[in-house]
């Protein structure tokens, strides 16, 4: 099968012969003609375990959400780099500029959020006191960090040996030519983990603008195609090496693990928060004079009500840009409308067997609809809207079968949890992950939840090939699911780890700080009687309209019980506009009362569609010593306000635990499960 995907629209009074000409010129400087850079190591020592790396520090950390903002294009960075490493070290700027130069930390590092606010921040900071940033770390960086810093030309050697010798005031060199790293104190050289050789090609022209300025003139000149792999071909490959396949631009490209490769994107969608650095990246390879973005797409979800002055302008670049380039709804949420991952997929922009790559992290849900969504930088999609595809370096594949059927008050949450807890601190590596639900066990609720948080099991993408479940969500909303409605792994296709995950050995978990992967049976924790400040119900990871369901009929059968009102604040932040207009309409599973009447009446505040307190902005985030329970994706230090603590679970639990004032699980209410009176 082939399709094809809309081709570039050139600006008015724009030549297709000459578009390529007009965009703003620049020598390409190869990275390896550079001198070798010298400086100091500055090491991130783990505060818990003397004498170790610290681990795991996320680019929350590195950039924290508060300086998260662009307020004009001419000044995009400013605050990326008052805030960097802001609540880890303090005094991070001025160590880089007495010569410090060589970041060292452990393993993990820079996983998370897609915010490429870390390595820019990073790396000029350095530049701003005439120096240069080297990243020293080891083993699963994160790689949506990765990938931005090599766009941006900010050097990163992962190298174990390295890390395990460095100390303070050791004095380290780094080869440009060759990316070899010395540690001249202890006299050691190291070999660095590869690059693919187009990754190789990328740093050496200079990064992703240079190499877009470069390949602009051909990409307008191109007709992008999707064609999907015959019946003998794609019996050995899995779904996302499928799509991957289908979307190659060069044709004779291999899809294999470590393999980079230029794939056509079917959407591009940015935040108000990641916007402003993409629209940057746009205007620099095309002159911003040539063509409309391609498969733009934008919604407000992220700094939009706060109150803030600076967010209110950040949110206008994006406004500004949709309006010059006639981004409209459904391409264009305005505030209130939703968080893109609800959103987009409502509208029916995303479908079986695309590849979206989103400028948030959590565009990993889209693989809830059998899409192949994964987190991206600024960069990244600006390159998209300019070229129409990415870049995509081929993963490891992994599989995952779900089995047997679900136990009560069980839902994707807490399957997703379970799994982080028996990853460990592992995780996924990287890896794409094939989801299986053998037995038809899992509502598109359930799945957007543990796509979703492939995120924070650091996978590259997790994906539902698309099945039964997903052609009744299509047809009840009345959305044409596209040509690729039904496609399926190959049988033989390798998984470089398959695992079975049995559904009947999961039972309620919380996540306690600061990991989602630290999950516990909802039982054991509730017999702590463990106290909250706030309950959450809500985000991209539970926000739907079944989600809210869930909980609504919790409190509801809880006020039959004894229990009338939440003991504590409850807050409830619909996926989208439309899942809040949803939850007003009378609901026959409730008697006919709305979601949102049963939610109000158990004394619970209906916020506007938008992260907020997920990532610890707007007034609703955790002060200092504040606790909470709540259906979010990520419970790392300070994620939902400086010096809070998050408690990840479902939708069932949160509601009961409003109503108890202590975290715990429905049948702590007496609540007895009915599939038929509790289920979605």
């Amino acid at each position: 099968m082939t399709r094809r995907l809309e081709p570039a629209r050139l600006l008015p009074g724009v030549a297709d012969a000459d578009a390529g000409a007009r965009t703003q010129t620049q020598t390409p400087v190869e990275a390896g003609a550079g001198t070798p850079v010298r400086g100091r190591a500055l090491i991130f020592w783990d505060p818990a375990a003397p004498g170790r790396k610290r681990d795991a520090i996320d680019t929350d950390q590195i950039t924290p959400a508060e300086d998260c903002v662009s307020e004009s294009l001419d000044t995009l960075d400013e605050r990326w780099k008052a805030g960097a490493f802001r609540h880890v070290m303090p005094d991070f700027r001025a160590r880089v500029h007495a010569g410090e130069t060589f970041l060292v930390a452990g393993d993990r590092f820079a996983i998370g959020s897609s915010r490429e606010m870390s390595p820019a921040g990073l790396k000029a900071i350095a530049e701003e006191a005439g120096r240069t940033l080297v990243v020293v770390c080891g083993h699963g960086l994160g790689d949506i960090f990765r990938r931005n810093a090599l766009n941006l030309g900010l050097d990163v050697v992962q190298s174990p040996e390295a890390v395990a010798d460095a100390r303070d005031g050791d004095w380290l060199e780094f080869d440009p030519a060759t990316r070899r790293l010395r540690n001249e104190t202890q006299g050691r050289e190291y070999e660095p983990m590869p690059l693919s050789p187009t990754e190789e090609g990328i740093r050496r022209v200079g990064g992703i603008i240079a190499l877009g300025r470069r390949d602009f003139g051909e990409s307008i000149r191109r007709v992008p195609e999707v064609e999907w792999p015959d019946a003998e071909t794609a019996r050995a490959l899995t779904s996302t090496e499928q799509i991957l396949w289908a979307h190659r631009v060069d044709r004779d490209a291999a899809v294999t693990p470590g393999a980079t490769i230029r794939v056509f994107a079917d959407l591009l969608p940015a935040s108000d928060g990641t916007a402003p650095f993409a629209i940057h990246t746009f205007a620099q390879i095309t002159g911003g004079n040539t063509i409309y973005p391609r498969q733009a797409a934008i919604a407000n979800d992220h700094f939009v009500f706060t109150g803030r002055p600076a967010d209110d302008r950040q949110t206008a670049l994006g406004a500004a840009f949709a309006a010059r380039y006639g981004i409209a709804p459904p391409r264009y949420a305005a505030p209130g409308d939703g968080i893109f991952h609800f959103y987009f997929p409502e509208q029916g922009l995303i479908q079986p067997g695309q590849v979206v790559p989103g400028a948030d992290s959590h565009s990993r849900a889209y693989g809830a609809y059998g899409a192949l969504g994964f987190g991206v930088g600024s960069t990244t999609l600006g390159f998209g809207w300019a070229l129409g595809y990415v870049y995509v370096t081929v993963p490891r594949q992994r599989r995952v079968r779900f089995t047997g059927r679900l136990r009560p008050w069980v839902a994707g949450k807490d399957i997703v949890l379970e799994v982080l807890r028996r990853w460990g601190t592992a995780q996924a590596q990287g890896m794409s992950v094939e989801l299986v639900d053998e037995d038809l066990q899992l509502p598109i609720a359930y799945r957007n939840t543990i796509a979703n948080m492939m995120a924070e099991a650091e996978a590259f993408n997790g994906v539902f090939a698309p099945d039964a479940l997903t052609a009744a969500w299509y047809a009840s909303r009345g959305i044409d699911p596209g040509p690729c409605a039904r496609f399926a792994a190959g049988d033989d296709a390798r998984y470089a780890i398959d695992e079975v995950v049995d559904l009947e050995a999961i039972e309620p978990l919380i996540a306690k700080p600061f990991s989602p992967g630290n999950a516990h049976p909802a039982g054991d924790i509730a017999r702590t009687r463990l106290a909250f400040d706030k309950a959450l119900i809500g985000s991209c990871t539970n926000g739907s309209y079944a989600d809210l369901l869930q909980a609504a009929l919790v409190l509801h059968a809880g006020r039959q019980a004894g229990a009338a009102r939440a003991v504590t604040p409850l807050l409830v932040f619909p996926g989208s506009g439309g899942v809040a207009r949803q939850i007003e309409q009378p609901e026959p599973r409730l008697g006919g009362l709305s979601v949102a009447g049963v939610l109000r009446e158990a004394g619970a505040e209906i916020r506007p569609s938008w992260c907020g307190p997920c990532f610890g902005q707007g007034p609703d985030a955790l002060r200092p010593g504040e606790r909470a329970i709540t259906t979010f994706n990520r419970n790392w230090q300070n994620r939902m306000g400086v010096g809070g603590e998050g408690y990840l679970a479902s939708p069932a639990i949160v509601a009961a635990s409003a109503l108890l004032g202590y975290m715990g699980p429905p049948e702590d209410l007496g609540l007895e499960w009915d599939a038929e009176r509790f289920g979605v």
